[in-house]
C-alpha cells in the first residue's frame, strides 16, 4: 500500500532542520521547522500551508522571510503553530520591513503559540500592513494522555506535539494518519467503474465517519462520457476499500538527554513509521551533548528503540563532525538496531 505521506529533510543532515511532508494525491504539504529553505523551490513552499515550528533559535526560523516572500502576493492563508513567543517573532519579523505598497495583497498569516494551559491566537492581514490583531482570549489546552497536547486535528490526520526543554520550550511533533484507506482499481475495473475524484470523497467520508448507509452522489469519468451515480458508502467500503493502521510521523530537534525528554520523546514517537531525530553530537561527546541541551546519536537511537519505530532517520548533525557523518548515523543505527 502507498503511503499517504511522503516527507524528506529539507537540507543535508549537517543543514538547517527541517522536514517537507507531502500529502499524497493532493496539492497539500506541512512544514516542520523553518530553517534555510531555498532548496524547496516556491512551488513546494507554496503547497506548505501548515508550518510546525519547534522554536525560534534562527537556525530554525531563518526561512520564514523566503516562505513569506512566495506567498505574498498569492491569495492564501499561511498558519504557523510553535511555542510561546511566536507571535512576537512573527510580528517582529514582519515589521523588519515596509508595506505600504500591499494594501490589496490577499495574504493572512495565523499564528497560534501553545503556552502551559492555554492557546494564544493572533492574526496578520496585508491587507493593513501586517497589524497584529490578537484573538479576544485564550483558548485551553486539548491535552492527550500523558504530555501530548493537540496541535491540529483533521478528519485524515492529527497533529500532536509535546514542551521539551531546550532552556526554552522547544516542541517536538507527531503526524498521525487516522487509519490507511486503500483502493482495489482491479476490482473497480472488473465492473466498469473508473478511478477518479470521486475516491477521494469516498475517503474524506470515510475519515469523517460517515455510516455505512450513507447514500452519496458521485460523478464518474469514462473515456468518452460522464455519469452521475448514487453509491452507499458501505457497498463501496466492502467491495473496493481496505482499510489498515494509519502512518506516523514524529520530528524531533534541541532537547537535553534527561528523564523527562526522554519519556515525552518515547510517547509522542511510540510506533512511529519514520522518526527524524536530531543527533548533533556523538556519544563520546555527551557532556557537551548535554551543556547545549542537546542530543547524541546514541540517545537518539535509545530513545528510537524504546519508542518502536520503525525506522529512524538522523539529521542536524553539528559541524564540528564534518566528514564524520557516517559515525554519526552508524552510532545512531547500533543504538536503534542493535541489542
Amino acid at each position: 500500500m502507498n503511503p499517504s505521506f511522503s516527507g524528506h529533510l529539507v537540507n543535508d543532515v549537517f543543514g538547517d532542520p527541517g522536514l517537507f511532508v507531502e500529502v499524497r494525491w493532493s496539492k497539500r504539504a506541512f512544514l516542520f521547522d523553518l530553517g534555510h529553505n531555498d532548496a524547496l523551490g516556491p512551488t513546494r513552499l507554496l503547497r506548505a500551508g501548515d508550518i510546525f515550528i519547534s522554536h525560534t533559535h534562527m537556525d530554525h526560523f531563518i526561512g520564514f522571510d523566503a516562505l513569506l516572500r512566495v506567498a505574498l502576493g498569492r491569495g492564501k492563508t499561511l498558519r504557523l503553530h510553535g511555542p510561546p513567543g511566536l507571535i512576537a517573532n512573527v510580528q517582529g519579523k514582519l515589521h523588519g520591513y515596509t508595506w505600504n505598497l500591499v494594501d490589496g495583497y490577499p495574504l493572512t498569516i495565523t499564528v497560534q503559540e501553545f503556552h502551559e494551559q492555554t492557546i494564544r491566537r493572533a492574526t496578520f492581514l496585508a491587507t493593513d500592513g501586517f497589524q497584529r490583531h490578537d484573538a479576544p482570549e485564550g483558548a485551553p489546552i486539548n491535552r492527550q494522555a500523558g504530555h501530548r497536547f493537540s496541535v491540529l486535528a483533521d478528519p485524515m490526520f492529527t497533529v500532536e506535539a509535546v514542551a521539551l526543554n531546550h532552556r526554552i520550550p522547544s516542541l517536538a511533533y507527531s503526524l498521525q494518519e487516522q487509519f490507511h484507506v486503500n483502493v482495489n482499481k482491479e476490482r473497480l475495473h472488473e465492473v466498469g467503474l473508473p478511478v477518479g475524484y470521486w475516491l477521494k470523497e469516498v475517503k474524506q467520508y470515510l475519515w469523517q465517519g460517515k455510516s455505512d448507509d450513507f447514500r452519496f452522489q458521485a460523478t464518474l469519468y469514462h473515456e468518452h462520457h460522464k455519469e452521475e451515480r448514487e453509491f452507499v458508502l458501505g457497498e463501496v467500503r466492502e467491495r473496493f476499500i481496505t482499510i489498515s493502521r494509519g502512518q506516523k510521523l514524529a520530528y524531533v530537534v534541541d532537547a537535553r538527554y534527561d528523564e523527562e525528554n526522554e519519556a515525552k520523546i518515547v510517547e509522542l514517537a511510540q510506533g512511529a513509521d519514520i522518526f527524524y531525530c536530531e543527533a548533533p553530537y556523538l556519544d563520546q561527546d555527551a557532556d557537551k551533548a548535554r551543556d547545549r541541551y542537546h542530543l547524541t546519536a546514541r540517545q537518539a537511537g535509545v530513545m528510537a528503540k524504546k519508542a518502536g519505530v520503525r525506522e529512524l532517520v538522523v539529521f542536524h548533525f553539528s559541524p564540528r563532525y564534518t566528514g564524520l557523518g557516517h559515525r554519526i548515523e552508524a552510532e545512531a543505527q547500533q543504538a536503534f538496531r542493535g541489542s
